[in-house]
Order: structure tokens, then sequence, then C-alpha cells
């Protein structure tokens, strides 16, 4: 064979091994940045906080709901009710401070002086004819009997011109401080008490806590619920997030905040991620984890924040994840 030809054939033959050689290098350099892991799968059961007969659900399974969305109804009617019987109690607490507050009307007062003064006379005639029949006890001129029935009028007639007084006194005052206090809190009793049955009437009706899909009803309407009992059960999807572990080795490899790519086997579709969280506490291998170098390894647990989900991933779908490529050459 020519020597020029000899040469050229070792040349390609060289080639061509350097190519495979690469191709494998490269092969197990990708294998090496890839990691496996799910779509993390959140979950939330929105439920009222009364009790009561459902009325209305407003969304069914596989609904796109969205944070605020109104979804269920109990039947209002008892808790409006409440609502009226509390509203009646303050406006009576509130009528009742304020006539302590304003005080005896002046007709009042007027009408208790001249009480006053109706008395004052009849204590007067009262003491006159006490002491007219005493000194006629003294002379002989009147019975025993009559000196003590104009005594006891007197006295009868003193105390109720005290007892007059009294009450003349106390409707110029006006309310003492402890019984304004008293009312005052009163107020404030029915006031709280009308804002609880308030707040009671708003639980009956149920609102999206996140934006999510509806995985299903739990309850229909026409049902009896305690309050706490999940009515439908919501998938959350904003953010989504991939689970995935990584062994001790890759710790020093990858930092929160690094950007990923994930792939699925249903799809040729990449998304686009980062490392949002790494877990500070190793464990074994979840079941889920399929790669035979893991099974049996202690691993971190790392989340990945997806940027342009575009509701192509579903709860619990098996990924792949590529680590950005060469990190891992850099750091060794």
């Amino acid at each position: 064979m020519d020597k020029k030809k000899l040469v050229a054939l070792l040349l390609i033959v060289i080639a061509v091994i350097g190519w495979f050689a690469y191709g494998k290098y490269h092969a197990q350099q990708n294998d090496h940045n890839l990691i496996y892991g799910n779509v993390d799968i959140r979950e939330v059961q929105p439920a009222f906080r009364q009790s009561g007969r459902i009325e209305h659900l407003y969304v069914k399974d596989g609904d796109r709901v969205v944070k605020g969305d109104l979804i269920g109804q109990i039947d209002p009617v008892p808790f409006q009710l409440q609502v009226q019987l509390s509203q009646a109690k303050l406006a009576v607490a509130q009528a009742q401070l304020a006539d302590l507050a304003a005080g005896p009307r002046a007709q009042e007062i007027e009408s208790a002086r001249q009480e006053v003064l109706r008395l004052t006379a009849i204590l007067n005639n009262a003491q006159d004819n006490y002491y007219r029949q005493k000194n006629l006890r003294k002379t002989g001129a009147t019975s025993t009997g009559n000196l003590d029935d104009a005594q006891s009028r007197f006295a009868e007639a003193k105390a109720a011109f005290t007892a007059a007084e009294q009450r003349l006194s106390l409707l110029r005052e006006g309310a003492k401080k402890e019984t304004l206090r008293i009312a005052e809190q009163q107020v404030r009793v029915a006031e709280a008490e009308l804002a609880i049955k308030q707040t009671a009437l708003q639980d009956s009706r149920l609102y999206a806590p996140e934006n999510g899909v509806v995985l299903t009803r739990i309850v229909e309407p026409g049902a009896m619920v305690n309050a706490g009992s999940p009515v439908i059960s919501l998938s959350l999807r904003d953010p989504l997030y991939i689970r995935a572990y990584i062994n001790e080795t890759m710790l020093g490899e990858i930092t929160p905040g690094d950007t990923v790519t994930v792939h699925t086997d249903s799809s040729a579709q990449t998304f686009t991620g980062k490392i949002g969280y790494i877990s500070p506490k190793a464990e074994f291998t979840p079941k889920s984890v399929q790669t035979p170098e893991l099974r049996t390894s202690l691993v971190y647990r790392i989340r990945i924040v997806l940027e342009n989900d575009d509701k192509k991933l579903n709860q619990g779908q098996p990924v792949t994840i590529a680590l950005p490529y060469g990190k891992h050459n850099d750091n060794s």
C-alpha cells in the first residue's frame, strides 16, 4: 500500500476513534448533570368556618379558579337572623346609654320639686297636729290614742318628705359615673356580639384561597357540613414546584438561584426553572427516584420553581432536570 494512503487511513481511524471518545465523554458529562424528580403535589381543601346546609357550589371538577373567587355558599338565613337580633340588642343598649347621658328632663325635675313642696305642707300639718295633741294630752283634753295617731302621721310625713328630697337631689345630679360606665360597657358588648354575628354571616360564603384547579367536589349542594369539613379539593399551580434529590457530592456544585432545564417523557418541550431551596437535612432516597446509583444513598431534597409553566405539566409527573452544563467540572 502506498505510504501516503496508509498515513491517510491512520488519520481517518484516529479521527473516528476521537469522535466516538468525545461523544462518549460528552454523554457522560450530560448524564452527570441529570437528576430526576417529580412535579410537586400541592393541594388545599377549603372549608367553611361555620356549620350549615350547602346551598350552592359554583365550581366543578377541572375548573380553574383565581384567589378570591366565590366557590360555595351555605344557607345564610340563620346567620342573617342572628345579625338582626344583635343589631336590635345594640340599639337598646345605645338608647339606654343615651338616656343616662342626657340626664333627667326638666319636667321630671319640676315634678319632683312640686312633690317636695306638697310633702312639705303635709309634714308641717302633721307636725302641728302632733304638738297640739301632745299639749292637749297634758291637760287630759285628748286621748292617748289620738296622740299616738298624730305621732304616727307625723313620722310618716317626715319619711315621705325625706325620700322626695333625695329623689329631687338625684335628678339634679344626673346618673352616677359608675352607672354610665356600666351602660357604656353594655354597648361595647353588644357591638362585639354584632361583629361576631356579621363575621359568621360572611363565613357562610367560601372563597378560593389561592389560584388553582378544582380536583374534586367532596360534597354536593343540600349536604349538611360541620365547620372545618372540606368542601372541595384544590390543586395549587401558582407557582409550580419540582421536587428532586441530589447526592452529597453535588452539594457544592449548585446554589439557590441556579437556572436548570426540565424535560418530560411525554413531550419534547423544555421548561426552565430556578433552584429555590436546598434542604439542609439528609434523607434516604425516596422510592420515587428511580436512578440505580441513588437507591441506597443519602440525598438532599431540592425545590425547583418553574418559570414558564404553560399548564402542560401535571402534579406528580416524573421529570428529568438538567443542571448547568460544565458546572460540576468547574467545582471538581
